[in-house]
């Protein structure tokens, strides 16, 4: 008896969950086409035309929005609580991904895909701020002026750097990012006057 071959969004959630366990078992380097493909229930061949590289398959199964949506919004009833909150998600999700393996694809991909993978594990994480940016406000915690997206991605961006570069997000690191440097920033910012309209008239 021949099986169903898997079509559309059911062989895509497939594929995308046969990347990501193959990449926790065997690494970057140790993951392959063949083993991917057999998971899925696929060829070689329907990976392959996806995907020139290995690099590309595993940033398009990462950043898919399947694996955004297993990022949990926070909701501690501080904005100091939540960034950590969503710190350490991203620390966690670093952490299952191998440090290892998001060096070997940010050495192997070209800048468009190796901005993808940025965004998924940093930036994009930055959109889960913004309810509880919004929750800062009614509590006070923030004023009403609207926040750069580039101090918005600051956590982040300071938190890959520790990661990345220094080698660990510690528990020392994250509450420093967050208590001497993110939130004065932001309540700072947030309670700057706003620039005035511009005269319709032009005077």
């Amino acid at each position: 008896m021949t099986s169903t071959r898997r079509r559309g969004a059911e062989l895509q959630r497939a594929i995308e969950d046969a990347v990501l366990a193959d990449v926790r078992e065997h690494g970057y380097a140790g993951a392959t086409y063949e083993r991917i493909a057999a998971r899925a229930g696929t060829s070689k061949a329907v990976l392959y035309r996806r995907w020139p590289s290995k690099a590309e398959m595993i940033v398009a199964a990462t950043t898919s929005t399947r694996s955004r949506d297993l990022i949990p919004a926070p909701d501690t009833g501080s904005l100091a609580g939540d960034l950590r909150s969503l710190l350490r998600t991203m620390r966690a999700l670093v952490g299952e991904t191998n440090r290892a393996t998001l060096l070997s694809l940010m050495a192997e991909l070209d800048a468009s895909a190796g901005e993808s993978l940025r965004v998924l594990l940093f930036s994009q994480v930055g959109e889960l701020l913004q309810p509880s940016i919004e929750r800062a406000r009614t509590r006070g915690e923030l004023g009403a002026t609207p926040l750069a997206p580039r101090a918005l991605s600051l956590p982040f961006d300071l938190a890959r750097h520790e990661f990345l570069v220094v080698g660990a997000l510690t528990d020392a690191a994250l509450d420093s990012i967050v208590d001497d440097v993110v939130v004065p920033l932001l309540v700072t910012s947030s309670r700057r006057p706003q620039p005035a309209d511009a005269d319709p008239a032009g005077g």
